[in-house]
């Protein structure tokens, strides 16, 4: 069976379907361009298999000027729904007939519902997931939280931010390379930081640019760092943070997941603090996604143990 499948496949599948669609026909995917990374296959078609579903769950590799035509495919095909991860979360959001109060929210779509007329539901599970790994990680809410967030301007990064805002974070720091977009988000976000809390050294809501004083000040007044970018799948890719800023209080969120252990993981651990890697939230995402697709319970402990397996696999 290919890894992976292009929008020529959906095009052709009635036609020409793989072999092994004759008896098990794809129900479910993940959108991505990349896509042969991901993991969700592996985590989720053990999940299919628990619950009795027949179907598979597969990649596919959508380029972004073809994704309105690879998403209509999906009812025609006898999907049940998708995954939609980098680059296409904004694509969906345009693309789906109707979206769920929380997407559009966050601004973005990460899970679609096919519904038996066709019509294309949108949802985004980057927010709660993340809010459910939190706690199963560090014991800890959002809510009880300084945090920053690095690439807080697009995708899983902005996503994450609004979920934190809406939680009412007791501190959020949007960092990014365009600082035009985390502004315009801080003043979307600012009516949630308008409260009674008291007043600190700090304000409770800032920009800051990705610059390393700017960046040292800010980290003396966080409690949770996030990296809600790509950055850290190469090794080829620069430090997230320079030399020296990270201290045993913080804790670490690198939503990277391959490699497991990341350049900001390394230097987390090196300086006393507590971190994780993408693999958790992903974990997380799939079982809201699963439950938003059956409505029923997702098999967690299915799911985790086959997620750490192809993990560990992939190395």
């Amino acid at each position: 069976m290919s890894d992976v499948y292009t929008l020529t496949d959906l095009r052709q599948w009635q036609a020409q379907p793989p072999a092994w669609a004759a008896n098990e026909r794809p129900i479910l995917a993940v959108f991505g361009d990349p896509v042969a990374h991901s993991l969700s296959p592996q985590m989720m078609n053990p999940a299919l298999e628990a619950l009795e579903i027949p179907g598979r769950y597969i990649r596919l590799h959508i380029r972004e000027d073809d994704f309105p035509e690879a998403i209509r495919l999906l009812p025609k095909l006898g999907f049940v729904g998708t995954n939609v991860t980098i680059p296409h979360k904004f694509n969906a959001l345009r693309n789906v007939d109707e979206v769920d109060a929380l997407a559009e929210k966050l601004g973005a779509v990460n899970t679609v519902v096919v519904e038996e007329d066709g019509h294309l539901l949108g949802f985004n599970s980057d927010g709660p997931g993340f809010l459910r790994c939190l706690r199963e990680a560090f014991q800890v809410d959002a809510k009880d939280l300084r945090i920053l967030i690095l690439g807080a301007g697009g995708g899983a990064g902005r996503a994450v931010a609004i979920q934190c805002a809406l939680e009412k974070c007791e501190r959020l720091v949007l960092v990014n390379r365009t600082m035009e977009k985390v502004q315009t988000l801080a003043e979307e976000l600012r009516p949630h930081f308008q409260d009674d809390h008291l007043l600190g050294p700090v304000e409770r809501l800032e920009v800051c640019p990705w610059e390393a004083e700017s960046l040292a000040h800010q980290l003396d007044h966080t409690d949770l760092i996030i990296n809600g970018t790509s950055l850290g799948m190469k090794r080829s890719d620069p430090d997230l943070l320079p030399n020296g800023l990270l201290q045993p209080h913080h804790l670490v969120v690198d939503m990277v997941y391959k490699p497991a252990r990341t350049k900001l993981l390394a230097a987390a651990e090196a300086a006393g603090a507590r971190a994780i890697n993408g693999l958790p939230m992903l974990l997380h995402q799939g079982i809201i996604s699963l439950e938003t697709w059956f409505n029923r319970p997702a098999p967690i402990d299915v799911m985790r143990s086959a997620l750490q397996e192809a993990a560990g696999a992939r190395g």
